[in-house]
């Protein structure tokens, strides 16, 4: 369905659909370990099967064609190949254009110009990553059309280049790694300072992981992600006078327990005790999951949560009131924020019984309270970026 629907679109802008071909990279969704990957710890991501898809072909001539069917209003987007330069007036199109930019830089030759069609069933700045997902998207596309060659660690990191160097946001590899090497009804534990990872499988038996989108619109660009990442390492390079250590997150409780009079700063305690802490939860979770003890995976959501609110301070209201009606919640076994924070989505884990009763009592409840709409998603894990 979503294959015609980008064949009918591009064949309106285009002219024709010879030659075209069809990429898919899903979003993401982070299970525990928020605001750890720049700091050095372990992360536990999903992809999921929503994502951003695209109908791309190669134009004979030194010019990129864009347009997204989410943001019509935009209509096409025109960019020399070379050289790509930040526009903001682009909006949207700035993501796919800084990946080939970024390719270009790294010495990958991209002879010619591409017509692409975008199309995402991701919600944008929800925290499902769908900025990165289009990243990754048109690094996967680039590869199919020009025969590079890259893993998933590799792709990784050249999108998250493009973003920290061409969009500006200082985000860590989280997104796109987990994107790049998505798997199946499995979780992703991955060590963001090794760049290695492994999967749990995820088995929720009868509960279901539940996303539900604030509708608070944040741009992680204007908001406070990179000051945040700035204190953290700023603490980390006060804690680096007194113990020799690499990452915020290569501290033990107890190291940080034991050196934290060295920060001289309530706040940059907080930040760093956050990291130190949902680290450890992070190893917790995973361990829980390979054992199959959901309960267990759910009871250390709320902590999380608590933590991004009172030591990261990351949540805001919307995120606050959900997560607080949510774990108040009969059949929730779990719920916290999860993205980056200051809007965005939460998730919950829940009884799949009582999906109806929370989706309608919840919905309510918040809409009265914060006077926002909240969207549900009931998530499933997804495999990474394919050709389809």
């Amino acid at each position: 369905m979503m294959k015609k629907r980008l064949e009918d679109e591009f064949l309106k802008l285009f002219g024709s659909v010879e030659g075209v071909r069809y990429f898919f990279a899903p979003g993401r969704v982070n299970l525990m370990g928020e605001h750890i990957d720049y700091n050095g710890g372990y992360t536990l991501p999903c992809a999921l099967t929503i994502g951003t898809y695209a109908a791309v072909r190669k134009n004979g001539t030194k010019k990129l064609r864009l347009y997204s069917s989410n943001y019509p209003e935009t209509g096409v987007i025109e960019a020399e190949l070379s050289p790509i330069k930040f526009e903001s007036e682009r909006k949207w199109a700035n993501y796919p254009l800084g990946v080939i930019r970024t390719f270009q830089e790294d010495g990958y030759v991209i002879p010619e110009g591409m017509d692409i069609v975008y199309n995402g069933t991701l919600p944008s700045s929800s925290g499902l990553s769908s900025s990165a997902s289009i990243e990754v998207l048109t690094a996967y596309l680039l590869c199919g059309l020009f025969g590079f060659s890259l893993s998933a660690v590799e792709l990784a990191k050249l999108t998250q280049r493009a973003e920290n160097e061409f969009i500006g946001v200082q985000c860590g590899i989280l997104d796109q790694l987990s994107i790049a090497a998505g798997r199946e009804n499995c979780a992703i534990f991955l060590d963001t300072s090794a760049l290695t990872y492994e999967y749990a499988p995820l088995d929720l038996g009868e509960n279901t992981l539940l996303i539900v989108n604030s509708n608070k619109i944040r741009a992680l660009n204007e908001s406070k992600y990179n000051e945040r990442r700035q204190e953290c390492e700023e603490a980390l390079r006060r804690l680096q006078t007194v113990c020799d250590k690499k990452a915020l997150c290569h501290f033990s409780e107890e190291e940080f327990e034991t050196y934290k009079g060295v920060l001289k700063s309530e706040v940059l305690e907080r930040r760093a005790r956050h990291a130190v802490y949902e680290n450890l939860r992070t190893v917790r979770s995973f361990e829980a999951l390979k054992q199959g003890d959901i309960v267990r995976f759910g009871a250390l959501l709320p902590a999380s949560h608590q933590s991004l609110k009172e030591d990261y301070e990351v949540t805001g209201k919307e995120l606050d009131t959900l997560a607080e009606l949510s774990n108040s919640f009969p059949g929730v076994l779990g719920a916290r924020m999860t993205g980056a924070g200051f809007g965005g989505c939460m998730i919950a884990l829940i009884e799949k019984s009582r999906v109806s009763a929370y989706k309608e009592k919840i919905g309510a409840e918040y809409f009265e309270r914060c006077g926002y709409r909240a969207d549900f998603y009931e998530a499933e894990a997804g495999g990474g970026p394919c050709e389809i």
